[in-house]
């Protein structure tokens, strides 16, 4: 096995970069998961990416996770370390968090160019925020490609939101399909 990377000596400085630089920008528990099993892993491409970038662009430089720097998140996102994919590997998601946390159950899948927002605009005043509200998605869900979910939005366990769906109110039980504009069930999902 060290034969092998020895073969990639690209595989082995961008490991030793992350190793050094990952102590001063990441949580432990975010270098622990699963995508930093060995060097080769994708946890170490996405914290080599984020790194150059926070040094050169000082991108994403607040974030306590290595973050694409295609992907604008704020600090408030909390998630599984396991499923750093949705934050790292995203590309063009949008994860406002102003004055409110977004929180993902374990085991969520969220496509590109998704949306999930805590606040939006004043509707007196557009240079001001309204206060904001925290989104909620539960254990196993799905969330679609251009989907966009709302402040106070609480989707239950193995929610679909379909492609280019709107989420304007919660689906707290779950086990469900919603897709459109504003989002409706489409259909349950049986809970074996």
């Amino acid at each position: 096995m060290i034969k092998r990377y020895l073969q990639a000596p690209g595989i082995i400085w961008r490991y030793i970069i992350v190793k050094i630089f990952g102590l001063f920008y990441y949580d432990k528990k975010y270098r622990k998961s699963k995508w930093f099993n060995s060097p080769n892993e994708w946890g170490y491409k996405w914290a080599y990416i984020d790194i150059c970038n926070r040094l050169k662009y000082k991108t994403n430089y607040d974030l306590p996770w290595p973050c694409s720097p295609l992907v604008d998140c704020g600090k408030n996102v909390i998630f599984d370390p396991d499923d750093l994919n949705n934050i790292a590997g995203g590309v063009g998601n949008y994860y406002q968090t102003f004055d409110a946390k977004i929180v993902i159950g374990k085991g969520t899948w969220i496509a590109r160019n998704v949306g999930i927002i805590t606040s939006n605009h004043d509707l007196k005043n557009p240079n001001e925020h309204q206060p904001g509200k925290d989104v909620i998605i539960g254990d196993c869900c799905w969330i679609g490609m251009n989907s966009i979910i709302l402040p106070g939005v609480v989707l239950g366990d193995h929610t679909v939101v379909g492609a280019g769906a709107v989420v304007t109110k919660s689906f707290p039980d779950g086990h469900c399909v919603i897709a459109g504009n504003p989002a409706k069930l489409v259909r349950l999902i049986e809970v074996d």
